[in-house]
C-alpha cells in the first residue's frame, strides 16, 4: 500500500512557475508508476504526465506543449512536477496517483491510489 500526499500548489501569475510535490510512504513506492491528473471546476480529472517506476520513462499530455517536467526520486520517495509557464487554463487541483496496471496508463480509474490534492491557481 502506498499512501501519497501532493504540496506546492498556490496562487501565481500567468507565466509564472510552480514545482509540485508528492510525497509518497510505503515501502514498494518503488514499484509503482506515478501520474499526475488534474482537475479544474465543472471538468472530469484528466491526465497531465507520467513518470515510471524506474524514473527512465515519461509521458505527458499535449496542452503541456513542452512547458511540465515530471520527475523522482526515490530515494526521497518523492515525484515532482514541475511547471513552468503557468496559463489561467492550468488552474485546477492537481493529484498524484500511483498505478501498477502497466506504463502508460492515462485513465483515473487505471490507478490505484490518490493523494488529496493541491489546488493551483493562475490568475491572468
Amino acid at each position: 500500500q502506498v499512501q501519497l500526499v501532493e504540496s506546492g500548489g498556490g496562487l501565481v501569475q500567468s507565466g509564472d512557475s510552480l514545482r509540485l510535490s508528492c510525497a509518497a510512504s510505503g515501502r514498494t513506492f518503488r514499484d509503482y508508476h506515478i501520474g499526475w491528473f488534474r482537475q479544474a471546476l465543472g471538468n472530469d480529472r484528466e491526465f497531465v504526465a507520467g513518470i515510471n517506476y524506474k524514473g527512465e520513462s515519461t509521458l505527458y499530455s499535449d496542452f503541456v506543449d513542452g512547458r511540465f517536467t515530471i520527475s523522482r526520486d526515490s530515494d526521497k520517495n518523492t515525484v515532482y512536477l514541475q511547471m513552468n509557464s503557468l496559463k489561467p487554463e492550468d488552474t485546477a487541483v492537481y493529484f498524484c496517483a500511483a498505478t501498477v496496471a502497466g506504463w502508460g496508463r492515462k485513465r483515473p480509474v487505471e490507478y490505484r491510489y490518490w493523494g488529496q490534492g493541491t489546488q493551483v491557481t493562475v490568475s491572468s
